[in-house]
């Protein structure tokens, strides 16, 4: 088992920033990527950002690319979402999710064996 814990949302402007932080513990051996995930009332769960835990190679969707950096500290065990010239387009709960599996398509929801409980991120116009 793998606990996730996220925090860091809230409600900004538009054009300001933020930074989630994604707390893992239990199990972290076994987790090989980590991804952030966002979903808005009405709206599937979507894609954000994912990094590798061995080597720190990252994925983005195409919609964050250049506004959002996904990064990550081993030794906490912590992966971090920087947001930064946030858009009411960005608002959504936040989630951080966890998966062994190699050589995945990581933008899919199924993928992913742990979820954290989620962060509301609000960004009003």
């Amino acid at each position: 088992q793998v606990q996730l814990v996220e925090s860091g949302g809230g409600l900004v402007q538009a054009g300001g920033s933020l930074r989630l932080s994604c707390a893992a513990s239990g199990r972290t051996s076994s987790s090989y990527y980590m991804g952030w995930f966002r979903q808005a009332p009405g709206k599937e769960r979507e894609f954000v950002a994912g990094i590798r835990w061995n080597d720190g190679t990252t994925d983005y969707t195409d919609s964050v690319k250049g506004r959002f950096t996904i990064s990550k500290n081993n030794a906490k065990i912590t992966v971090y979402l920087q947001m930064d010239s946030l858009t009411p387009d960005d608002t959504a709960v936040y989630y951080c999710a966890t998966t062994s599996r190699t050589y995945r398509d990581y933008s899919r929801p199924n993928e992913y064996a742990y979820w954290g409980q989620g962060t509301q991120v609000t960004v009003s116009s």
